[in-house]
């Protein structure tokens, strides 16, 4: 491991919320009240109270960026060192938000901002995982029962359902692991939807 067993982690988080509302059906969900927060503050505040999260990026909408910035100044909301324009894919925004945190981070965690139910005792468990083994996500036991198909729509697999995960977030990974994949997957023009299927 590139840290040395004295030295604190220090975790960068990338807030991916600039999600244009398809499955809502125009819905916009980061600006959906839950309590008395939008929802992306919920999925924010967890990580601005944990000592090994040094910085916080908020990616979003362009739009969203002013209401965005009013958020985190009237909520409170520490450690967010910038909030950027998302790209064209999650993939890009995700790589936006790295980009504007700084070198000083060693791991990067990734959260999506329509994810207000994270909370610290999960986030946590990613990061003893991430430390463990390099990287880590949330994710829970498939329910259904999934089945594959060909192109013209035969069912041609059952997987075994024991060992199938719905992926959620936060995912987390090294720095150098992520950005390794990151530039393999430039060059092979590869779009992800998700950043462990990126590593």
């Amino acid at each position: 491991m590139f840290l040395k067993k004295s030295e604190q982690p220090r975790f960068g988080v990338v807030i991916v919320a600039g999600g244009s509302s398809s499955r809502m059906k125009g819905v916009d969900k980061q600006t959906v009240l839950l309590g008395d927060l939008p929802v992306p503050i919920h999925s924010v505040l967890p990580f601005s109270r944990m000592k090994e999260v040094t910085e916080i990026v908020i990616v979003c909408r362009e739009d969203m960026i002013p209401t965005m910035m009013d958020w985190v100044r009237d909520f409170g909301v520490k450690k967010v060192s910038a909030i950027v324009r998302g790209g064209n894919s999650r993939q890009q925004s995700v790589l936006k938000g790295i980009e504007a945190l700084s070198e000083n981070v060693d791991y990067f965690a990734i959260h999506d901002g329509a994810r207000p139910f994270a909370d610290e005792e999960l986030i946590r468990r990613c990061m003893d995982d991430a430390l463990t083994y390099g990287a880590a996500t949330a994710a829970v036991p498939c329910k259904d029962t999934i089945k594959v198909s060909d192109s013209e729509g035969f069912i041609c697999d059952t997987p075994d359902r024991s060992t199938l995960h719905q992926t959620q977030t936060p995912q987390m990974f090294r720095r150098d692991w992520y950005l390794q994949a990151a530039e393999q997957a430039k060059a092979e023009g590869v779009d992800v939807t998700d950043d462990c299927q990126l590593l």
